[in-house]
Formats: structure tokens, C-alpha cells, sequence
């Protein structure tokens, strides 16, 4: 197979409109997770920001993996838990560039911005710049959750 014929099948796995809606439904449940994660940290217990970020991505992160794993791309895996574990793994490593992005949009929008946000007598303007900042980094991780973690590309 030729780099044209490779290219146009990764791009055609890509433009699965049911996948993207189902990464894109189990993107929406991490990013309410690490929302409510990173309010209850910054708005709650004063932590910082980025701090908060961290805790919060690691448990939206592993229920994102979870639930593309068994829903998103449930017939592109092998069965069994190492198998599981692999992807589990390249899940992390592939979206560490989702999360440079979404850590440096974050880091700018609450360190080089004077924004507050009250409510209630609380800043949570970290909250909803950890909201833009995931929205930063979704499209980078669709594209390597497919081509890297779940491979779309060889099952079609």
C-alpha cells in the first residue's frame, strides 16, 4: 500500500461520524468529571490551579479509557487484560500532547489573564478556563486515540 492509499484510509477511519460523536459523548463525561474535580480543588479547597488540573485529568483520563475502551472503539482492541493494559497505556502517553495543550492554555488563561469569575464569594474562573482548556486539546487527542491507542485504521 502506498503513502497515499495509507493517508486516505487513516482519514477515512477518522471521518467516522459515529465515532466522533461517541469520543466526542465520552469527552463531554470526562470534562464533566475534571470540571467538578478541579471546582471542588480550586473553588473549594483553595488548591492551585494546575495542581488541580493534574488529579482532575488522571481520573477523567482513565474514565474516558474506560469507556471509549468498551463503547467508542469496543471492536478494535484485542480481548484480555494485557491487551487492555497496552491500550490503557498508549491511552496516557498519546494524550500527553492533548495535555500540553490543554495544561499551557490553561496556565495562560489563569496566570498571564487577570480574570475572576465570582460567584458566591468563590473564584471560579479556573474552572472555566480548565473547560477552554480541554476544549483545546480534544481534536489532538481524537486523532491519536484512533490512529495510535485503537489503530482504526487497520480494521476497516
Amino acid at each position: 500500500m502506498g503513502v497515499v492509499e495509507v493517508v486516505r484510509a487513516r482519514l477515512q477511519a477518522l471521518a467516522a461520524a459515529d465515532r466522533i460523536g461517541q469520543f466526542v459523548s465520552v469527552g463531554v463525561a470526562g470534562a464533566t468529571l475534571e470540571t467538578v474535580v478541579v471546582a471542588v480543588l480550586t473553588a473549594g479547597l483553595a488548591v492551585q490551579p494546575l495542581p488541580a488540573k493534574f488529579v482532575g485529568a488522571e481520573a477523567s483520563i482513565t474514565l474516558m479509557f474506560l469507556l471509549n475502551d468498551r463503547w467508542t472503539f469496543a471492536g478494535e482492541g484485542g480481548a484480555g487484560i494485557v491487551s487492555r493494559l497496552r491500550r490503557y497505556v498508549k491511552s496516557h502517553t498519546v494524550r500527553l500532547g492533548g495535555l500540553a495543550v490543554a495544561f499551557g492554555t490553561l496556565y495562560l488563561l489563569t496566570s498571564w489573564t487577570d480574570v475572576e469569575l465570582l460567584l458566591l464569594g468563590r473564584d471560579f474562573w479556573p474552572t472555566v478556563a480548565n473547560v477552554i482548556a480541554i476544549g483545546a486539546g480534544m481534536s489532538l487527542n481524537y486523532v491519536a486515540e484512533s490512529l495510535i491507542t485503537w489503530r482504526v485504521h487497520d480494521s476497516r
